[in-house]
């Protein structure tokens, strides 16, 4: 079970977790919707380390990259659904378009993201000019948070 962290405190467990020769992965998203595929994914990040880190976008970081209508579950709940996965071991917020600062100054030792961000990953020249990596993981067939809204308000719209 992962635990909700202030940045500064993610910092501070950071420095602990460097000390104690762990290695640290870091992943990060929307995650309006928990669905299998964000689980397994989660799952195929925790298995490259030690300890899995998962930074959340606020409510206001999703509303700016997704549209006003998102997100659909509010951020004190997504990070708590979050926090109930066995893979993930912290959580944290950002409210910037992406991680890049809360990356460079945590600075994982693996930086994950899905493979349709193969053209931009926030953080990567941080994370290698550190000497970590970036690992690209395919996409789950079959989910996709945005499609699945769009659909559920299609439905609505409809009725």
């Amino acid at each position: 079970m992962g635990v909700l962290y202030s940045r500064a405190q993610l910092l501070d467990v950071r420095r602990r977790w460097r000390a104690e020769g762990k290695t640290v992965v870091f992943t990060n998203g929307c995650y309006d919707i928990l669905h299998p595929g964000h689980i397994r994914t989660l799952e195929r990040c925790r298995a490259l380390g030690d300890v899995l880190v998962l930074a959340l976008n606020s409510d206001s970081s999703v509303a700016q990259i997704k549209g006003p209508r998102r997100p659909i579950v509010g951020q004190d709940d997504r990070a708590a659904l979050a926090c109930a996965r066995a893979a993930v071991d912290a959580v944290t917020l950002f409210d910037e378009e992406t991680p890049r600062a809360l990356i460079a100054a945590l600075l994982p030792d693996i930086l994950v993201k899905g493979s349709d961000w193969s053209h931009f990953v926030a953080g990567r020249e941080e994370v290698e000019g550190a000497g970590g990596s970036v690992v690209l993981l395919p996409l789950e067939p079959g989910y996709s948070t945005t499609a699945t809204v769009e659909e559920a308000l299609a439905r609505r719209e409809r009725a």
